[in-house]
């Protein structure tokens, strides 16, 4: 696009110029009435920025999702106005939950008729209020570059999020001489970057030194502030185990000495008893939820926590925190280390004092290891998931491997056996727990990461909530790999119907009855999709089935068939503690 000082634009057309100076390169949009004139003026910038169509606005978000969420870019997707518009409204819970930087655009009926319900007007601002880290009715064309560098400043700064920016059509289609394209902008108390203090950190080595049983709990800020490689030398200078929650594996090597894996509800039972026993806990970019709580007042009762975090709400929400520091935990765990060489701090488990508590932990690991009784008779989920892993280590594929999920069981089970060493290789949906994440998230991780191979673990049920955007990858020639485990039921509320109300099937069952194919055919429905499709019951045919898929040039779902009484283990009940722990 090419423009200058006196070259009169659309509104449009410098809306698409602002995505390309703030270094958009991919866009994940589904045209409407509302927002055609962005998609005429997308067609001008081809060859610089990508224009993905989804097939749902829906799978537009959760793409764009997948995009950010694997690059730690912003992601950008784009809708029409009405249910264009409210069709985002998942996608942006979800982004705000799990701290996603996200800029959706949206397009608004002309400001002359908002308000009187003009057709495919919803009022897009005031629905997505609580779900949004901030939010624009832009009603002036002239004031589009400084609410899009502000939208991206806001969405990739502090705590990530996602800024909905929404854009009436006559905004879009007036024309007006841009005076100034980097304009300054306008956010009176937002002061997103806090530094700790060095007082407060010296106030961390002092606990660290006084403490026999350190635990750190480590969060998804570690994987959105980029302090993975801080946070692994930090941990073995000072020789501290470290469990993390669901959005924080990958943010330390799972399968380093002083990883514990997940904690909380289905985390491994070592990683729950230690918490359970330190006396302090080192809280890194989290925001103690209940699913990793448990009953709050019995979380880590017998320690002194230390909670880092740099969204402030956070601090003392959930659990009051002995030392609380609002600060980038990023940037705090690099001062530490600084302040670490400063002072000649010695890891206190290598001098001796928490020598024990190894020993405890060690214990724990070995007696009390992730386990399920296989079968010779079945694929078993797990083993399914497991052998995937083993598979692409062998093959020393899985450093270019992303895996993105539905959620239920196989979220948990994908969680406990497949290993990330590095960040932003895991993407799923934790805060919200939103059904249909996987394969829209997977297929924005594939546009920007071609050469990567990305696979989507799905269970039947999230897997037919966005199954159109196969269309997508087809079209799109995105090559992701679908692992769909099919068990007929929604399995994670099966397993608590199994648990809490005595088997009793309340619309779980998803098939259609007494049919000795399952229901629905998945691999007619993906081949009608045009992509590569199989289906595997049989354990001995497993690996050169789930062979075939990863050497598939396209994409591909391959449909295995597990049994459906299978539960997520261990598993500490809602609201209960780790004395109620089931493992069993």
């Amino acid at each position: 696009m090419a423009a200058t000082d006196t070259t009169p634009l659309s509104g449009a057309s410098i809306l698409v110029q602002c995505l390309l100076n703030h270094g958009v390169e991919v866009v994940f949009a589904y045209p409407g009435g509302a927002s055609m004139p962005i998609h005429q003026a997308l067609t001008h910038v081809r060859s610089r920025l990508r224009t993905i169509l989804p097939r749902h606005e829906q799978g537009g978000g959760f793409a764009a999702e997948g995009y950010a969420r694997s690059t730690g870019k912003v992601g950008v997707c784009v809708a029409t106005s009405g249910p264009g518009a409210t069709n985002f409204v998942t996608t942006l819970a979800d982004a705000k939950m799990d701290s996603v930087p996200l800029v959706a655009i949206t397009g608004q009926v002309g400001t002359a008729v908002i308000g009187s319900d003009a057709f495919q007007e919803t009022p897009i601002v005031e629905v997505c209020r609580a779900v949004t880290k901030h939010h624009y009715l832009v009603t002036r064309t002239e004031d589009l570059p400084r609410v899009f560098k502000e939208a991206f400043h806001i969405a990739n700064s502090g705590r990530p999020g996602p800024v909905l920016v929404d854009v009436p059509k006559d905004v879009q289609q007036r024309e007006i001489v841009v005076a100034d394209w980097d304009p300054p902008m306008h956010l009176p108390g937002y002061r997103p970057y806090r530094r700790p203090t060095r007082s407060e950190l010296e106030k961390v080595l002092e606990m660290i030194r006084a403490s026999e049983k350190p635990i750190i709990y480590a969060g998804g800020g570690i994987v959105s502030s980029d302090a993975a490689p801080y946070l692994k030398a930090f941990a073995e200078r000072t020789g501290i185990p470290v469990a993390q929650t669901l959005l924080g594996l990958g943010g330390f090597p799972s399968e380093h000495f002083l990883c514990l894996q997940m904690l909380g509800m289905h985390g491994t039972i070592y990683a729950n008893y230690a918490i359970n026993d330190a006396d302090l806990l080192l809280a890194l970019g989290v925001r103690f939820d209940d699913r990793v709580t448990g009953k709050v007042s019995e979380f880590a009762k017998h320690g002194k926590i230390v909670h880092i975090d740099i969204d402030p709400s956070e601090i003392n929400k959930n659990k009051v925190a002995h030392l609380p520091i609002v600060g980038d935990v990023k940037q705090a765990l690099q001062d530490l280390l600084q302040l670490m060489d400063e002072q000649g701090t010695k890891a206190p488990t290598r001098s001796g004092r928490c020598a024990e508590w190894i020993r405890q932990i060690e214990h724990w690991r070995e007696t009390e290891p992730l386990r399920y009784a296989d079968r010779e008779d079945a694929i078993l989920p797990q083993y399914a998931i497991e052998r995937m892993w083993q598979i692409l280590k062998e093959r020393g594929e899985l450093e270019n491997t992303i895996v993105a999920t539905g959620v239920g069981q196989h979220q948990m089970w994908a969680a406990q056996y497949f290993h990330f060493n590095s960040p932003r290789k895991w993407l799923t949906s934790g805060g919200l727990g939103s059904m249909g994440f996987g394969l829209p998230a997977a297929i924005g991780a594939q546009a920007a990461h071609p050469a990567t191979t990305v696979i989507d673990i799905d269970g039947d049920g999230s897997f037919l909530m966005n199954i159109q955007e196969l269309a997508c990858a087809y079209t799109e020639k995105l090559p992701i790999k679908v692992l769909l485990l099919n068990n007929q039921h929604l399995g994670m509320v099966v397993q608590w119907e199994d648990r809490f109300h005595e088997g009793n099937r309340a619309h779980t069952y998803l098939g259609a009855g007494q049919e000795e194919e399952p229901y629905p055919d998945f691999v007619t429905m993906v081949k009608g999709f045009r992509c590569g499709a199989a289906r595997v019951a049989k354990k001995e045919d497993f690996d050169d089935a789930l062979k075939e898929m990863l050497d598939s040039d396209g994409a591909f779902v391959l449909e295995v068939m597990v049994p459906h009484q299978e539960h997520v283990l261990p598993m500490i009940p809602s609201g209960r503690t780790v004395r109620d722990m089931i493992k069993t």
